[in-house]
């Protein structure tokens, strides 16, 4: 930029790749949102949408679906180490000191939805419901 004048030195047209431009190119209109061109994108397959629900270009909903993408992975992810750790360890003392249940006596996999008793299955839903409300989940 010059000094004196403010102006860029030279014609700003050539500027096609500046950073400065915001919406880039040499075209002056608003481009629209491009879910080819998003993070995540990679070689050889590239943008894969076999089923078209990025067809409206809409930037709110491709973010949204991603975000509910996201959280999904995470609790498919804690479901598993919940079916998987029960094989290698066990809580030592007991499920409901009041029926006599120990961590012991509860079986793996879901022959353990029959042992629990039924207020443990509330306070885990009370308890689920009280972390997707605190922090917005």
């Amino acid at each position: 930029q010059d000094g004196l004048t403010g102006s860029a030195w030279g014609d700003w047209t050539l500027y096609t790749a500046s950073p400065l431009r915001f919406f880039g190119g040499g075209s002056s209109s608003y481009q629209s949102f491009d879910p080819a061109t998003e993070l995540g994108v990679q070689e050889p397959i590239g943008f894969w949408d076999p089923l078209g629900f990025t067809k409206g270009n809409d930037e709110a909903a491709f973010k949204r679906r991603r975000s509910v993408e996201l959280k999904h992975g995470r609790v498919c992810m804690a479901a598993c180490m919940g079916y998987i750790t029960p094989q290698y360890y066990k809580f030592p003392g007991f499920l409901s000191p009041s029926l006599g249940v120990k961590f012991s006596d509860v079986p793996n996999g879901l022959a353990a939805f029959s042992k629990v008793p039924a207020l443990g299955w509330v306070q885990i839903i009370f308890f689920a419901g009280i972390v997707e409300g605190s922090f917005g989940f």
